[in-house]
């Protein structure tokens, strides 16, 4: 799954003159000021095949997008791409993701990034709005973004190339845990595409298209895909299974309490990462063959929750605290000390992080791919996995073979690039 990129041939589209040579050739590339007019962002709209087609508006709100004019029902959604913050954190969540991560190549410098960027930026406004990027051969599978988000991170390898003084204290990798058996091939990387939709046709498309132009910059490193329910299939707001067939994510902040943002999002005082937030992915294979051997009763002990609707065992449904001092006839805890959710479970109120998990299965093994966003992972992701590593009864059938973390980047404006806070 992960071996070999899953976007096609490294060739340019023939018809048209593609970005990467534009911005990469040379003389060429010097030129593109006056190729575009004003560079970047307001240049490329004027030259894209589909100009019909509008980049999504800054209100946060859905509608649909397409070649020429709207393409109502089920996958015309565009998701606007601009904003404080990406799309693609806390926006709905998606049936599909997948998670490409990319090694600088080593001629790329400031500069360099400062154009991966502005091309970054083209794809991300043509793709999310339906309208199809700059030289895209296949416009039409680009029609229908079906709630497309590509959201973007960075590695401490990126920073470095720019400024290694501008790269955060926590962007490094983990610290090591005693259960991890972690796979070099879903470790860090420089340079991380995230992309989300409802459907994996245009998901698919914007894959190749940002393959395609990223190749004179960055080599392939890893790629993940996982999935979540299918849109519709459950009603809005419902929290998703896992492969275990567990409720997953019921305790999870959510963007419109208080203390959100300062849990998620980076402050003012954070320089060029204003407005960004700190990605943990974590691959998690799990052990369905022997989980299967264990009965009902067991299973929800090992958990803390009921499997049916994810209610604690102490009682009530699944938004109902639990009782962790609650006991049985016996005197015995009800959520046993080593239960997964009174390991997770923390008294300090900043040590909560944002979770976007998806289940995977690559026909091989299966899992889940947590991902989860915060400020600090030192400071929030670390102490909760600190105290699952130390004794957790669900470790007897999870093993976390990936790990990595990424800078995921503030938002931009329309007219402005991706990236610029760091770049300059």
């Amino acid at each position: 799954m992960t071996d070999t990129p899953e976007t096609g041939s490294d060739q340019e589209p023939r018809r048209g003159m593609s970005r990467r040579a534009l911005l990469t050739g040379g003389a060429a590339g010097a030129g593109i000021g006056a190729i575009l007019g004003l560079g970047s962002a307001a240049g490329f709209t004027a030259l894209r095949p589909n100009p019909g087609s509008a980049v999504p508006s800054d209100d946060g709100s859905i509608r649909s997008a397409g070649a020429g004019g709207d393409l109502p029902g089920f996958g015309g959604e565009a998701l606007p791409c601009h904003g404080a913050h990406q799309a693609g954190i806390t926006t709905p969540s998606t049936a599909h993701a997948r998670y490409v991560a990319y090694r600088l190549r080593p001629e790329v410098d400031a500069d360099g990034v400062r154009r991966l960027f502005r091309i970054l930026t083209e794809d991300i406004e043509g793709l999310a709005s339906g309208a199809a990027p700059l030289a895209d051969p296949e416009p039409e599978l680009a029609a229908r973004p079906s709630r497309l988000s590509v959201t973007v991170g960075v590695g401490a390898g990126l920073v470095d190339r720019v400024d290694p003084s501008r790269r955060p204290e926590w962007l490094k990798p983990l610290p090591a845990f005693a259960e991890d058996r972690l796979d070099d091939r879903y470790g860090d990387g420089d340079l991380l595409i995230l992309l989300q939709a409802d459907d994996p046709l245009p998901l698919a498309h914007a894959a190749r298209m940002i393959h395609r132009d990223l190749t004179g910059f960055a080599e392939h490193h890893w790629t993940q895909q996982g999935f979540r329910q299918a849109r519709g299939s459950e009603a809005d707001g419902t929290t998703m299974r896992n492969l275990m067939g567990q409720v997953d994510g019921t305790v999870n902040p959510h963007p419109d309490e208080e203390d959100f943002d300062p849990l998620v999002w980076i402050g003012a005082d954070g320089g060029w990462m204003s407005g960004g937030t700190a990605l943990v992915l974590r691959r998690i294979r799990m052990e369905l063959d022997t989980w299967d051997q264990i009965d009902r009763p067991g299973r929800e002990i090992t958990i803390g929750r009921t499997l049916d609707d994810g209610a604690p065992l102490t009682g009530g449904d699944e938004h109902t605290p639990i009782d962790f001092e609650a006991t049985t006839p016996l005197g015995l805890k009800v959520i046993p000390m080593a239960a997964h959710a009174r390991r997770a479970h923390s008294t300090d109120p900043d040590e909560r992080i944002f979770r976007r998990a998806v289940n995977y299965d690559d026909g091989t093994e299966a899992g889940l791919l947590f991902a989860c966003y915060q400020r600090d992972p030192y400071r929030q992701f670390v102490p909760i996995q600190q105290r699952l590593d130390e004794m957790d009864m669900l470790n007897e059938w999870v093993t976390h073979t990936g790990s990595a973390v990424f800078a995921m980047l503030p938002g931009f404006a329309a007219g402005e690039t991706l990236g610029a806070s760091l770049t300059g």
